[in-house]
């Protein structure tokens, strides 16, 4: 890899009209201070690092559940999928990633299958952090139905500052690990549901990486983990 490739990366496409917007008023506010306009500078440069989409290297063996954001493990619970997805109402193992507003916001299918049932829900903006974001915060939920009928639910939800929940996919689709699926502006979090009896291979305050990190192992019957932090 290039030293340029490390600093420089792709952008989405739904980061333009932002990154345009903020190097437009930058401009402007040059004319009225060199200071401010500076800072405006740094801020437009935020907001291109903000939408960067890099490549990843997703693990493509059958049966693992990769992480669908950046960020860092907040909560591991147990709490019944979004009702809107019409899933048995069973109370799975759930795993949440908090994504800051350094991270990438590019999310990414946990696993492959078929995207069953796709629901939108408004709602409030609390701290994506805290666990009530999960029930009253606005979300996006998508169901995958795996190969052999299991389901894998994984659920965008807005936060303090994010506004705007972005879902590039449709229902019915064949969807395949690590693939982009949707991004969110600015900072939230995703919630993934485990199916029955599977245990996640992370611990609250690790550190994800969008479509590589394994968060889960349908083939695995190790315990769930625990962490030393240092």
């Amino acid at each position: 890899m290039r030293m340029r490739d490390t600093f420089l990366k792709p952008m989405h496409p739904e980061g333009r009209k932002f990154v345009i917007i903020f190097a437009i008023v930058t401009a402007l506010i040059f004319q009225i201070s060199s200071i401010l306009g500076w800072i405006g500078v740094g801020l437009t440069i935020w907001c291109y690092y903000f939408f960067r989409d890099p490549q990843r290297s997703t693990p493509l063996r059958e049966g693992l559940i990769v992480s669908p954001a950046d960020g860092v493990v907040s909560l591991i619970q147990s709490a019944v999928p979004p009702t809107e997805l019409g899933m048995p109402d069973q109370a799975l193992t759930r795993v949440s990633v908090f994504m800051s507003v350094f991270n990438c916001h590019v999310n990414r299918a946990p696993i492959a299958g078929e995207i069953l049932e796709i629901a939108y829900r408004p709602g409030k903006f609390f701290n994506a952090s805290l666990d009530k974001a999960s029930a009253d915060n606005e979300r996006n939920s998508l169901c995958i139905q795996l190969a052999d009928g299991r389901q894998v639910a994984v659920v965008q939800i807005a936060g303090l500052v994010a506004r705007r929940i972005v879902c590039f996919v449709a229902k019915g689709r064949q969807i395949g690990t690590g693939e982009r699926f949707g991004l969110i502006r600015f900072g939230s979090r995703l919630d993934v549901y485990l199916p029955d009896g599977v245990q996640p291979l992370v611990s609250v305050g690790q550190t994800m990486i969008a479509g590589e990190t394994v968060l889960a192992d349908l083939a695995s019957d190790e315990p769930a983990r625990t962490a030393r932090t240092d």
